[in-house]
Parts: structure tokens; sequence; C-alpha cells
């Protein structure tokens, strides 16, 4: 258990953060799987723009890898391509 009042501190911000990520990594997971089980192309092309747009917020803020966040845009791109 933390002994200081600084390390106490940021394990409360750790939870905090850690939370904020996981909630909106969810969300990311749940737009991208939204966009795999379409099967209309209409509507994929008008989710792709904004899911990539969440990818790319989520890994520019560290939450994802910004090689992952680049691979799943590639295969939903792939994806809606294919529609």
């Amino acid at each position: 258990m933390a002994n200081h009042i600084s390390s106490k501190k940021r394990i409360r911000q750790t939870i905090t953060k850690r939370a904020h990520n996981r909630l909106y990594h969810k969300t990311v997971r749940n737009a991208v799987k939204a966009i795999r089980n379409t099967t209309d192309k209409a509507a994929a092309e008008a989710l792709l723009p904004k899911v990539a747009c969440m990818l790319d917020k989520l890994a520019g803020r560290g939450v994802i890898h910004k090689n992952k966040a680049a691979n799943l845009k590639s295969s939903i791109q792939l994806r809606v391509n294919a529609l």
C-alpha cells in the first residue's frame, strides 16, 4: 500500500484514467464490430470516417498502439470495399 501522499494521488489518477481508457476502447471495439457485421455498403461507408477518427484519437492518446490503429483501419476499409 502507498505510504506517501503523492503515491496515493497517483493511484487515484491511475484508476480514473484506466476507467476512461477502458470506456473509449470498448466504444471503438463496438464500432469496429458494427462495421464488420453490417451488410449495407452505404451504412458502412457512413460509419467508416467516424470509426477511423476514433481510432486515430485513441492512438494519439496512447490508449492503443498506432500500428494497431492502422491495422484496424486497413481491415475495416478492405471490408467496406468488399461490400
